[in-house]
């Protein structure tokens, strides 16, 4: 657990970080004035949406950190489970629909249970570009050569990437925030 410093300390970065962000958006409408409705109007849109959907989110990611055990996680997804954890990761990306900033949420909470680094990127990269209902549009518009052709490319450079990405950032670290539960 953190102490109080270190919590301070991220507080601190935090509301820099977010006053940053208020400062550069002022100056932008400052100098673009046309774009200041369309940027308060998507900004309410988007945080509307944030608003509705994260607290059922948490409240899943909550139930999830304290109902499923740690030894299931690192049985199916940890460093034991060999290349079948990075196809699960990707099985668990591809059935759930949403935004995907949903999804880092549940990512936090495998991590911290104990699934490897790798399965985490497959399932957030499969959670960005892995449908199974925008497979089912694009079989319909583009055709089953095409769906086939970029579903397996796209499998195929999820699982490189995530190996990739695991043996150069390695499980040391990439730590989960501390705002998740679980043990």
């Amino acid at each position: 657990m953190k102490n109080n410093s270190e919590e301070k300390k991220k507080l601190r970065q935090d509301i820099i970080a977010m006053l940053l962000t208020i400062a550069v958006t002022a100056v932008l409408l400052f100098f673009f004035p046309s774009k200041r409705d369309t940027v308060i109007l998507t900004s309410w849109q988007f945080f509307v949406e944030m608003i509705s959907i994260l607290p059922a989110v948490m409240i899943l990611m909550g139930l999830f950190a304290v109902f499923v055990p740690k030894d299931l996680i690192v049985k199916h997804l940890g460093e034991t489970a060999g290349p079948k954890a990075i196809l699960l990761g990707i099985l668990l990306g591809t059935l759930p629909t949403g935004p995907l900033y949903v999804a880092f949420p549940m990512a936090a909470v495998l991590l911290k249970k104990g699934a490897r680094v790798s399965c985490i990127v497959a399932f957030l990269s499969a959670w960005a570009c892995i449908k199974i209902p925008q497979e089912m549009v694009e079989l319909q518009f583009l055709g089953f050569k095409f769906m086939i052709v970029r579903l397996t490319l796209t499998v195929l450079f999820v699982v490189i990437m995530s190996l990739i990405i695991e043996k150069l950032a390695g499980k040391e670290k990439i730590k989960p925030a501390d705002f998740t539960a679980g043990h």
